[in-house]
């Protein structure tokens, strides 16, 4: 497939897919994560293929009804998500100045927050209706996700999928670039606790992100560039990479937050 960029109706045709994965499997994650898990699939230091990618990130379960409707709408999202990868690919190795040309690394991120405050009253009320609110591990209600942090998760989710792919270089000096790179990344795994300041959905909507949640995402977004560049002049290594045992959906996250899996990168 080409390296063309996907339209909104290939976007619209991912959601459909995953809402459709969803009502056989409730833990099936929101097109954000997808796009972060794409993300490190494209910078990765091995090569890994789309399929091989979807198979991790939406796995099968002998025990369980199968997730995909039918072959063909399996084969229909892996093709889509090929080509995002190769649109994201294309971009990490075009040159450009700032995060704002047109060629730049930009995935696709959603403030929730400023959506669902953007909505009328009504509108809130059905919203609100439809989606009760959730309780995290020690019961207490949670939160909306902040800006681009599900996708962050999604990055993380994948480097963990890959561990021997991401092992640090011998070089401390890169290996110390590496870790910064991806520490950038991590930060965005966290919520955003500063005072809002922009609506990211609806110009001069109410506040929802703030500024140094912008300025956040712009660092990670400059750490995909320095890590596919590391990768790049490193190359793959010898050897075979074998993908990491996944925990069980009610087993601790491996990445240490002391939730269950399901409810943490497994979400």
């Amino acid at each position: 497939m080409s390296t063309n960029a996907l339209t909104s109706e290939d976007f619209d045709a991912l959601e459909a897919v995953l809402d459709d994965l969803r009502t056989r499997d409730d833990e099936v994650p929101q097109w954000e994560f997808v796009e972060g898990f794409l993300a490190a699939v494209a910078c990765c230091r091995e090569p890994i293929s789309t399929a091989e990618a979807v198979d991790a990130l939406l796995p099968e379960f002998a025990d369980e009804a199968p997730l995909w409707a039918d072959a063909e709408q399996k084969n229909r999202f892996v093709a889509l998500c090929e080509q995002r990868t190769r649109e994201l690919k294309a971009s990490l190795v075009a040159k450009v100045e700032s995060l704002s040309d047109d060629a730049a690394f930009s995935p696709e991120v959603m403030d929730v927050r400023g959506a669902i405050a953007c909505l009328s009253d009504e509108d809130r009320a059905q919203w609100d209706a439809e989606h009760p609110v959730a309780e995290d591990e020690e019961g207490n209600p949670e939160i909306l996700p902040s800006f681009a942090q599900i996708w962050a998760v999604g990055f993380m989710a994948a480097v963990e999928t890959w561990p021997e792919a991401w092992e640090a270089p011998r070089d401390r000096e890169v290996a110390q670039w590496l870790s910064d790179s991806l520490e950038r990344i991590v930060a965005l795994t966290e919520d955003d606790t500063h005072p809002a300041t922009e609506n990211m959905y609806e110009e001069g909507g109410p506040p929802s992100v703030s500024e140094e949640r912008l300025n956040a995402f712009g660092e990670a977004l400059w750490a995909v560039y320095d890590i596919h560049q590391i990768w790049k002049s490193l190359g793959p290594q010898t050897g075979t990479i074998i993908k990491a045992p996944e925990p069980g959906r009610n087993d601790p996250c491996s990445c240490g937050s002391g939730k269950k899996y399901k409810k943490c990168c497994g979400g």
